[in-house]
């Protein structure tokens, strides 16, 4: 077209002969790769409006000025841009079936039939100037700049790792929703902040959306740290992505939702098989998705690496072979209520025993045990399943949480007729247990008489072994924590000043303090006199009970743990 062009503008009279000639030897001595009508621009001959107008009449194809056209970023991405760039071609906007295409030749019949087989629109062209053609491209496809930040991003987090997503089938109902997530960048982003989790030892992920800020952050032991910042427009496509792995509704943006990804990496040669369960929740700039890390090789199943005391880890091992009566084990969300749970069943888990666990949800699949995952949108509650369970000849039950009158009422009654129950409850400590429980509206007889042990625990960080030493802390401050005078001067406390092991924290890993109170005949009675919690603890403790705060402070004079730690977690008794 750009001979035909240069002698239909001669024609025109909108240049001359010799303008032609100087363009057309410019254009030569370039290679050819300019066309004649901007090189006629770059010469000044012409303006890239006189031959846009020019072009709209010749072939009665409208004009349009890119710099006033705002274009739709949806539409954008139905053309990728090497082939925009190639056909010197940008797509509009789209109405029904038919796209709209900004053209420098709209006589190019190639570039309009292989878009419409690429597309699968048909094409109404309009035209524009190569210039404002590659300018408005160069604005349109600014994301691929963003892809290359998005790789510097995690280049720095980590290296590349294979993965492999298990069962991974869910249609989505947005399309373009799907096709933003299956994006290259945003599948290798999502995948290395997965996979980066499990380096760095996090428990969990999250990921914020805010109005200027997108963030996301791990919990390593116990603690908050943001990891990245992604740019502010890839909220969606990563949502999305989490959703399509999770099989969630990628068109529910309104309303919680709750999923699991399971997953298979490779790990400096390794093969490691991950589990993640993932809650959506709608918040004021978008959903904020958390995503809990169950890791099987994190699962300590053998008790004596718990970190109990001795004569505690003595009561729970003798609670857990009885063969009925009720186990519960306390604590905040994230103390490690489950992993002990898992494993005193993993413990008693013999071919001559039947256990069944309601749980919700299952974090972990153990070999040999019937595991059943709470679903309340059909009515499989805590409850339902007990009852069920108590039909199907049990040995061992384990409830996953008591919330509520039914389930703990059905709990004590299958404690008291020959099964030994496991469960948990969310209190600040053992004794604190018993007023919870006839609060929901349990006799105290029967609380008495089926409960045989109660354990308290929480987590507190360990000291850095790379790092740690010892701390200079006043005896009046010991004393005060809860050591004995003999003790405050001879104790070490140790705390990490911060290494490139532990990110500067000066803690690594975590440790368990646990509280274990042995139901005997005189504590019984005070249950059956109503006595109050502070009577209760009082009782236990006269009778070998080690505290939170007891158990806290032995680990501090090991060189464990950080007396601060153990302080903020723990009340002084």
């Amino acid at each position: 077209m750009s001979q035909r062009l240069g002698d239909l503008l001669v024609k025109e009279k909108l240049i001359t002969i010799e303008q032609l000639d100087q363009a057309v030897k410019a254009q030569k001595d370039s290679g050819g790769k300019d066309r004649l009508g901007s090189v006629l621009v770059k010469l000044g001959f012409v303006s890239d409006e006189d031959v846009t107008n020019f072009l709209s009449r010749q072939y009665g194809v409208p004009a349009i000025n890119l710099q006033y056209f705002e274009i739709d970023p949806a539409v954008v991405k139905l053309i990728p841009q090497e082939t925009a760039r190639r056909y010197q071609i940008l797509p509009l906007s789209r109405v029904g079936s038919a796209l709209t295409i900004a053209m420098v030749d709209p006589t190019n019949v190639f570039a309009m039939d292989d878009i419409k087989f690429m597309t699968g629109f048909n094409i109404e062209p309009v035209v524009a100037s190569e210039t404002a053609i590659m300018d408005a491209i160069d604005k349109a496809y600014s994301v691929e700049k963003e892809e290359a930040n998005l790789e510097n991003i995690m280049a720095s987090m980590s290296d590349d790792v294979d993965v492999e997503l298990q069962e991974e089938s869910a249609e989505a109902t947005l399309a373009e929703l799907e096709k933003g997530a299956d994006e290259a960048p945003i599948v290798k982003l999502v995948n290395l902040v997965l996979t980066d989790a499990v380096k760095r030892g996090a428990s969990d992920i999250h990921i914020e959306p805010f109005e200027k800020e997108y963030r996301v952050r791990f919990r390593v032991d116990g603690v908050l740290q943001t990891v990245m910042t992604p740019p502010i427009k890839l909220k969606d496509p990563i949502t999305s992505r989490i959703k399509i792995m999770s099989k969630l509704d990628i068109s529910e943006k309104r309303l919680p939702q709750d999923g699991r990804i399971m997953m298979k990496m490779v790990l400096n040669g390794k093969k490691k098989q991950l589990d993640y369960r993932v809650s959506c929740l709608p918040t004021l700039w978008g959903e904020k998705i958390v995503l809990r890390l169950l890791d099987k090789e994190n699962l300590r199943l053998d008790m004596t690496k718990l970190g109990f005391e001795p004569e505690s880890l003595e009561k729970f091992q003798r609670a857990i072979i009885k063969p009925f009566g009720m186990c519960l084990v306390t604590g905040p969300t994230g103390s490690g209520k489950t992993n002990t749970l898992y494993s005193a069943i993993s413990n008693i888990n013999k071919p001559d025993i039947n256990i069944m666990t309601a749980e919700d949800p299952v974090e972990f699949q153990l070999a040999g045990i019937n595991q059943v995952q709470m679903k309340e949108a059909i009515g499989l509650n805590f409850a339902a399943a007990l009852r069920s369970f108590l039909r199907q000849d049990p040995n061992v039950i384990l409830v996953g949480e008591i919330r509520d009158f039914e389930t703990a009422e059905i709990a004590i009654k299958a404690a008291l007729t020959g099964h030994l129950v496991l469960s948990t409850l969310h209190t600040n400590g053992a004794p604190e247990t018993v007023s919870r429980l006839m609060n929901m509206g349990i006799e105290p007889f029967l609380v008495a008489t089926a409960v045989h042990l109660i354990l308290a625990q929480r987590l507190v960080r360990r000291v850095c072994s790379n790092c740690g030493e010892v701390e200079d802390i006043p005896e009046k401050t010991l004393i005060e924590a809860g050591f004995t005078p003999e003790e405050a001067k001879s104790v070490k406390p140790m705390k990490g000043k911060g290494c490139e092991k532990c990110n500067g924290s000066g803690n690594k890993g975590r440790a368990g303090l646990y509280e274990v109170m042995e139901m005997d005949d005189e504590l019984r009675e005070l249950i059956l006199v109503g006595a109050s919690a502070i009577e209760l603890k009082k009782k236990a403790i006269d009778n070998g009970m080690i505290t939170l705060r007891r158990s806290g402070l032995r680990k501090v004079m090991d060189g464990a743990v950080n007396l601060e730690e153990v302080v903020r977690e723990t009340i002084n008794t």
